[in-house]
């Protein structure tokens, strides 16, 4: 069985306690923390950017930063983005491509840190198969990126299947992410379907006990 990781969305936070947020859930258990970057053009929504991660990362050394860029041109703002300590970059396919990509890539595997790649919702899976074996992670976005608290999409389910079929088929070590709605209900049909990298916003953070809520993640998965 593929290594299961839970990173819990800071985005489903309490921005007036971002460091305590975040320690929260590190003590609580959690593999990664997953930070939400959005622009206010690639979504709609604007969230913060890399002086707050820098912050974060101070406050919370040791954390693997899991840093999901929703922004246009994600090529141009990468170097502030490792700088502030990103552990690994995800990238949508639908804001950068070809050259631009190769070289985005080049750039974080340069620095040591890990590179991801995501679709939105209705961006066919296939787009991501030519960049297999150039990445660390595919993300399947299980909602409409810009905003925490929506539903799981069922939609997303057969995305990752597909997704896992083909990197077991050319033998590739591939994280798996799914990122929207992944709750105690929806999360062990993600699993099922393949995905091990799993994000949640509002079933962790909205908990009073995190460490409860991570725990019950991870046994709804195995039951």
């Amino acid at each position: 069985m593929n290594t299961i990781r839970i990173a819990p969305s800071i985005l489903s936070s309490d921005f007036a306690r971002l460091g305590e947020e975040a320690l929260r859930v590190k003590e609580g258990g959690a593999d990664w923390l997953h930070l939400d970057v959005m622009d206010g053009h690639f979504v709609p929504s604007l969230t913060f950017g890399a002086p707050v991660i820098s912050a974060l990362r101070a406050a919370c050394p040791g954390l693997f930063f899991d840093v999901h860029l929703m922004i246009e041109n994600p090529l141009r703002w990468l170097p502030d983005y490792l700088r502030a300590g990103a552990d690994m970059l995800t990238m949508h396919i639908e804001a950068i491509g070809g050259d631009d990509l190769t070289q985005a890539i080049e750039r974080i595997r340069k620095a040591d840190k890990q590179v991801g790649l995501s679709v939105r919702p209705g961006t066919p899976i296939e787009r991501l198969f030519p960049w297999l074996d150039t990445i660390d992670m595919a993300l399947v976005m299980s909602v409409e990126p810009g905003f925490g608290g929506q539903a799981f999409l069922p939609a997303a389910l057969p995305k990752i299947k597909a997704l896992r079929e083909e990197i077991l088929r050319r033998g590739l070590d591939v994280k798996i992410q799914v990122d929207g709605g992944v709750n105690e209900g929806t999360i062990a049909a993600a699993a099922g379907a393949g995905a091990d990298v799993f994000v949640a916003g509002s079933a962790v953070f909205g908990a009073d006990d995190a460490a409860g809520a991570i725990a019950r993640l991870r046994a709804a998965i195995v039951n």
